[in-house]
């Protein structure tokens, strides 16, 4: 064998020297400390770092650690911590978005972050406020829970969406089979009726006092087979107890009670709660069984009120009630929406509201469709378009105008330079007037639109004075 093929050989096959070694590479040499575990090896050891992140995040339940680390710890701990921890734990010591987002994505298969704020924080207890809410059955379910959520979550819940409300359970009181009469005994486990009718916001307002939007249903969501008049019944007891938070929940913007049966006298105990309420400005009765003596209560608040937004619509206003809020309407100088539609003002209560708006210089939506009304009214209402600047958009379909009032209301519109929708569907106006109408709103429509755009900066090349 020539010499330097052997050289060659001895190189390649000859030991690696001691510093250049890599005992990682034999795994007989990793394996010989533990040799029951043949996984083992010194090369997957974790770091020290690691080990006390995984031990903080194994006992945070039982003490927390986390304002003490370094931020991009503090991140592995977050993103590494269980969703089913305690919210006394997390509530007020967990700001970060990502936790609170896996939070809700495991509980909720829908999450629209957008109507919370864009905050994940405030979704998650806010549903989570609202699911106890909607389960709780008085005298049974246990009150404490609730009123601690409520508490740990004052400075994250602003609104409340509550789609129902249960009512107590139902206990059926045994008769004598031969005299049918209740015994002492029964009478007075009979007359121990419940603490409470549905859920008393009492019991939560102080700790949520910075409320901004209340919205409720008192009824039964999916009751199903066991449908009963009694599942959806709004009792007195229910309405002072309501009223009564108001005077906590002073920061309230928007409250709205709907498919409740709410009628006159229960309209008037919660109006008389509202009266000169400081923030309130969007009130929703819709969908209730309001009539003339509610909505001169609501006359009343308009001017007593800071209100925007006012919807009674389906209820049982009639005439007498169409006046009242047209009374306040002409003195008003808040209101800019107000929603009558599906109720019986007729006419006589529609030519009411219509010279109101001769007056009435704030109102930019009007709803009146449903409400019986006709030519006399469209009389009226033509020459509100001629004179009113203020209303971008009316309702008036499916009353009953007929082409005469049609051709009237065409004759307002000529003249008007600033409403920007006008619904007269179902109205039997005709097919003429209808198409003329809608060129006008077009007409309108444009000029709001470049009345909208910017104006163009003035050029900023100016001609230079001439020298002479």
């Amino acid at each position: 064998m020539p010499e330097s093929a052997a050289n060659e050989r001895a190189a390649v096959t000859a030991p690696l020297p001691i510093q250049q070694r890599n005992a990682a590479a034999d795994l007989r040499k990793m394996r010989r400390i533990i040799t029951e575990d043949y996984s083992w090896s010194l090369a997957i050891v974790p770091l020290l770092t690691d080990l006390c992140l995984q031990h903080i995040v194994k006992n945070f339940e039982y003490k927390p650690i986390l304002d003490k680390l370094l931020p991009k710890h503090r991140v592995k701990v977050l993103d590494a911590l269980s969703t089913s921890l305690p919210l006394q734990v997390t509530a007020n010591l967990i700001s970060y978005e990502e936790y609170w987002r896996r939070c809700c994505v495991e509980r909720w298969p829908v999450c629209d972050v957008s109507r919370y704020g864009s905050s994940w924080k405030r979704l998650f207890f806010e549903r989570h406020l609202q699911n106890l809410i909607e389960r709780f059955i008085p005298d049974v379910t246990e009150i404490r829970t609730i009123c601690e959520i409520a508490e740990l979550s004052k400075d994250y819940v602003k609104r409340l969406d509550i789609q129902q409300l249960l009512p107590p359970v139902r206990v059926e009181i045994k008769r004598d089979e031969e005299s049918d009469e209740i015994s002492e005994e029964e009478s007075e486990v009979g007359g121990d009726l419940p603490s409470m009718d549905h859920f008393d916001f009492n019991l939560i307002a102080n700790s949520l006092h910075g409320l901004e939007e209340l919205h409720l249903v008192y009824g039964v969501k999916g009751c199903g087979m066991n449908f009963e008049w009694n599942l959806f019944r709004f009792t007195e007891r229910d309405c002072n107890l309501l009223a009564d938070t108001f005077k906590t929940f002073r920061d309230l913007k928007v409250f709205r009670l709907h498919k409740s049966k709410v009628d006159d006298d229960k309209a008037r105990i919660l109006i008389r709660s509202l009266l000169d309420h400081p923030s309130l400005v969007h009130l929703d009765l819709s969908h209730n069984q309001i009539s003339d003596r509610g909505a001169r209560a609501i006359g009343k608040l308009l001017n007593q009120s800071q209100l925007q937004i006012l919807n009674l619509c389906n209820n049982n206003v009639g005439v007498h009630g169409a006046k009242a809020i047209a009374h306040a309407l002409s003195k008003n100088t808040i209101l800019n929406t107000l929603n009558l539609r599906l109720n019986h003002i007729g006419d006589e209560g529609g030519q009411e509201l219509s010279n109101a708006l001769l007056k009435n210089s704030t109102l930019i939506t009007l709803h009146l469709g449903s409400n019986e009304l006709s030519e006399p009214t469209a009389t009226v209402l033509a020459q509100v378009l001629t004179q009113n600047t203020t209303l971008k958009s009316i309702s008036l379909s499916s009353n009953r105008i007929g082409l005469d009032g049609g051709k009237q209301l065409l004759e307002g519109m000529s003249e008007n330079k600033t409403l920007l929708e006008f619904d007269l569907r179902l109205t039997d106006v005709g097919q003429e007037s209808e198409f003329f109408i809608n060129q006008v709103l077009r007409s309108n429509q444009e000029r709001a639109r470049l009345q909208s755009q910017p104006k163009p900066a003035p050029s900023q090349t100016q001609a230079l004075p001439q020298m002479y």
